[in-house]
């Protein structure tokens, strides 16, 4: 059995590879399992003890994962895809830019899957938007459905799932917590399909640890309830931050946070990483059942995060969709044949990168031109393309080596050395030390604003 723990919090992406055999057959197809928080931050991985042990010490932990698009459908699209979110178009949350009707759902990763072999299933949460129109709908490739529908996604409890076809409404009993229902549901899929010749694809999507607006701060399990009342707030040097002058407006517009506010934020990390330990437990459910099948060292079992959150750096009670670390950095360890136990890689990777690496581990023929790289095929010099064409303050950025660039639509700009002032506090767009740099930056985001496949990689 995996070891026991009481987890924290993160969105967990988990891929499971098939050992191979004999030098003289065929390697078989690796199962793949892929645990996706949503909401979660890098640093929220310190509550995962599970997460951190079962995959971590057994797998390749990427400390440089980031997010093209920091926010939930556009990165899940890419997930999907392969894709940035300029080639993908899915480019916001809403119609009619963005949301579940704007991405073509034919040619999807778990389309490519199926045709190669893979039984598919998903658990949990999908894009914004799904059900809204049509709660009976099931996209291409998926053999087995268990969606939220609607907005009651985002909803502990009193949601709906879409249950291959059948409408099932859940109330708020504690056996009717959400990411409960979902693990449930995710041990189940393995106890089927495990027994099976043909390779799976689980992709498990709890919600923890979003908060929603309209709702207010996540509950955790009724368990977990108070777990981390005395847990205190991070506080790193962009915290509150002091001196926004060399900022874009909308930033400079934001008051000191007051200590009503930080309070109130501190309130809501502390549910945050209550309801991550749920998320956990489910990890260890999922890593046992894997291991009792016989199945655990044929599968690559990847845990990630669609994207990060500002809990009051750089003066954000909240938030994403910004070029800050803090939104863009997010948790990803794989676990499986192929990569390493206890490896920390720091080389830049990105959300583009996830379903090449799955498709080259499965030998899927993928029905789209990928933007992005295997994992194993990592190279330090590659750009990353940052993006929010449709957000609240629209901007185009560009990460090279230790240098983020960062273009809005209304013309300011933003300047980092990463390496120098990882926090973010000092924008140097200014510096006239810098001209040329800031000049080949400028050329290199021009080139990467509509790239595709090779030129994504190599602009």
């Amino acid at each position: 059995m995996g070891r026991r723990h009481m987890p924290v919090a993160l969105s967990v992406l988990v891929l499971t590879v098939a050992t191979f055999g004999l030098a003289s057959c065929s390697p078989p197809k690796p199962n793949i399992v892929v645990v996706m928080t949503d909401d979660q931050t890098a640093e929220s991985i310190r509550f995962m003890p599970n997460v951190q042990e079962l995959l971590g010490e057994e797998g390749t932990t990427f400390t440089n994962h980031l997010v093209s698009y920091s926010l939930c459908c556009p990165s899940r699209s890419t997930f999907l895809t392969g894709q940035y979110a300029h080639n993908h178009g899915v480019l916001g949350n809403d119609p009619p830019h963005g949301g579940y009707a704007k991405l073509d759902h034919t040619n999807t990763l778990p389309v490519w899957l199926q045709r190669s072999g893979y039984t598919t299933t998903l658990v949990g949460k999908y894009l914004n938007g799904y059900g809204d129109t049509d709660p009976n709908e099931r996209p291409p490739g998926w053999d087995d459905w268990y969606a939220l529908v609607g907005k009651s996604a985002y909803h502990p409890y009193d949601y709906q799932m879409n249950r291959n076809g059948e409408i099932r409404q859940y109330g708020s009993t504690p056996e009717d917590y959400q990411t409960d229902v979902l693990a449930d549901d995710a041990v189940d899929a393995i106890d089927r399909r495990a027994p099976s010749s043909a390779p799976f694809f689980l992709w498990v999507t709890p919600l923890a640890p979003h908060r929603e607006p309209s709702v207010g701060p996540i509950q955790p399990a009724p368990r977990h309830l108070g777990a981390y009342d005395d847990l205190p707030l991070p506080r790193p040097p962009n915290f509150n931050e002091a001196d926004v002058s060399d900022k874009p407006a909308f930033v400079r517009q934001l008051p000191r946070l007051t200590a009503a506010k930080i309070d109130e934020i501190t309130t809501a990390y502390r549910r945050e990483a209550e309801s991550l330990l749920a998320v956990d437990e489910m990890v260890g459910r999922m890593y046992d059942a894997l291991q009792e099948s016989g199945e655990l060292d044929n599968t690559i079992f990847v845990f990630v995060s669609d994207n990060g959150f500002s809990h009051g750096e750089h003066r954000w009670p909240t938030g994403k969709v910004r070029v800050y670390d803090e939104a863009v950095r997010v948790p990803l360890i794989v676990r499986g044949p192929g990569f390493a136990a206890d490896r920390q890689v720091t080389d830049p990777v990105i959300n583009i990168d996830l379903a090449p690496t799955l498709v080259e581990r499965s030998g899927a023929t993928p029905g789209r031109v990928m933007d992005g790289r295997s994992l194993r095929d990592r190279d330090r010099s590659r750009p990353i393309l940052f993006e929010a064409q449709h957000s609240i303050n629209p901007y185009f950025g560009v990460q090279s080596g230790r240098w983020v660039w960062v273009e809005y639509t209304n013309g300011e700009k933003e300047l980092y050395d990463m390496i120098a002032d990882p926090y973010q506090l000092a924008s140097r767009h200014k510096d006239p030390g810098l001209t040329n740099l800031r000049t080949n930056l400028a050329d290199l985001l021009a080139e990467l604003k509509t790239c595709t496949g090779d030129s994504c990689r190599t602009p």
